[in-house]
């Protein structure tokens, strides 16, 4: 008997110029970070503009079963936090869904109140490795128990007497910083963390933001970051701002269909975060950036593009830290460029919610780009996507998303085997492109 093949649950094929002027959902990385500080906080914070994806999702769930209060307010969001060392035991497994950043975080904060805690999350999730952050934090006295590599379930029991750390990252990695910097804040004395790259700081400027004492020194290629323990964090409004990680889609939907012309607005812009508006300069897009302006501690603007005729690249290793989440998207724009590209020291990327490198490779293979791995490095000759092929998104969000923006580029229909998990972090992503007037089914 004949079995019939899965119906793929997305398809992207060529479109019309894009135009129009679109908000963003919000980023990802401030939005868990707004939750987890107003949560450590004395009093009432209102956050404005919070992601309302599965994964932010995920991470207010948490902070409510540890003891904070969250409501909605219209469409902001508001938090009674607890103050340092205030939270109180789960009743149940804490659930991180698909978020590693979540995850990574909240065992910082677990790490260092008297507590015991267990945290799972989704297939993907769980085949991440957690030893990156457990091996520094052990160090604070905390008691990790985890899968062999450290993987999830994990059973943290939080130190009764938190110690402060020293410590130097092996790579640099904003998630293991940050985790190290929330299980600073119950350690009575100094937390110092060494990271070998500058990695983004959304962290150090939201401690800030809140009332802790944080400083960054310049240290070699990279940052020594030292934070006083114990202090009390006041509430304070969060605005957050178009998610650059997210606004990368459609931007490079926008270079790519030839005739479009978009105007994202609000877009985080810090500056270690603008790695892939630095390639895709270089790579002779038209970007624009208009009514520059500050949310907090964040810089901000609007970002208009316009269709460009791009050449290819040679992306050094050490960008990664500041564009570690846009390389699938880089990818697709490489696919479309006069030449070949070279996206070099991807080893990061086999660690994310998929082997992301191989993955990658395979999206652009399956859009009938040519593409080689040599080591960690990523080589893509430009210039020629037939299409017509499914991808296998591995429960990845982001590979999904780009494997639907280059069907915009492609000769034939390209498709996906699953679009379930864009909306961890980019919920109406297809509803955002078809306005735009991408063909999108």
């Amino acid at each position: 008997m004949e079995t019939s093949q899965p119906t793929p649950l997305a398809a992207s094929r060529p479109a019309s110029p894009l135009s129009g002027i679109i908000d963003i959902p919000g980023d990802k990385s401030i939005s868990h970070r707004a939750l987890m500080f107003a949560a450590l906080a004395v009093g009432q914070s209102r956050i404005t503009g919070l992601l309302e994806g599965e994964d932010v999702l995920r991470t207010a769930a948490a902070m409510r079963a540890l003891g904070a209060e969250i409501s909605r307010d219209g469409a902001d969001w508001l938090v009674a936090g607890r103050g340092i060392g205030g939270l109180t035991a789960p009743d149940d497994v804490l659930d991180m869904g698909n978020s590693g950043t979540a995850a990574r975080l909240l065992a910082g904060i677990l790490a260092t109140h008297d507590l015991y805690a267990v945290m799972t999350g989704d297939a993907s999730l769980r085949r991440r490795p957690m030893r990156r952050v457990i091996d520094p934090l052990v160090e604070t006295g905390a008691v990790f128990t985890a899968r062999t590599g450290g993987r999830l379930p994990l059973c943290v029991q939080g130190a009764r007497d938190a110690l402060p750390i020293t410590y130097r990252l092996p790579v640099a990695s904003a998630q293991v910083k940050s985790a190290i910097l929330l299980a600073g804040l119950n350690a009575r004395g100094v937390t110092q963390v060494e990271e070998p790259e500058p990695t983004r700081d959304h962290s150090e400027n939201m401690l800030r933001h809140f009332g802790a004492q944080v400083s960054v020194t310049p240290a070699g290629h990279g940052n020594i970051i030292r934070l006083t323990g114990q202090p009390e964090l006041r509430a304070a409004d969060v605005m957050v701002p178009g998610d650059p990680s997210s606004a990368a889609f459609p931007l490079v939907a926008a270079l790519l269909v030839e005739g479009s012309e978009i105007t994202l607005r609000n877009i985080g812009l810090n500056p270690l975060r603008t790695g892939l508006l630095d390639c895709l300069r270089e790579m002779g897009a038209r970007l624009e950036i208009v009514n520059a302006h500050s949310a907090g501690d964040e810089p901000v603007g609007d970002i208009l593009v316009r269709h460009s005729t791009l050449k290819g690249i040679d992306v050094p290793a050490g960008v990664a830290p500041r564009m570690i989440d846009e390389y699938p998207i880089l990818a697709v724009a490489c696919a479309a460029a006069h030449g070949t590209s070279r996206l070099r020291g991807l080893a990061e990327l086999r660690v994310k919610e998929s082997d992301r490198l191989t993955g990658t490779a395979a999206m652009l293979r399956a859009g009938g780009v040519r593409v080689e791995i040599e080591a960690d490095d990523l080589i893509i000759h430009g210039g020629s996507a037939p299409g017509g092929g499914l991808v296998e998104t591995q429960m990845d969000h982001r590979l999904a998303m780009s494997a639907l923006i280059l069907g915009q580029m492609t000769d034939d229909t390209m498709r996906i085997d699953d679009a379930r998990f864009i909306d961890t972090s980019f919920p109406g992503f297809v509803a955002l492109m078809r306005g735009l007037g991408a063909l999108i089914s």
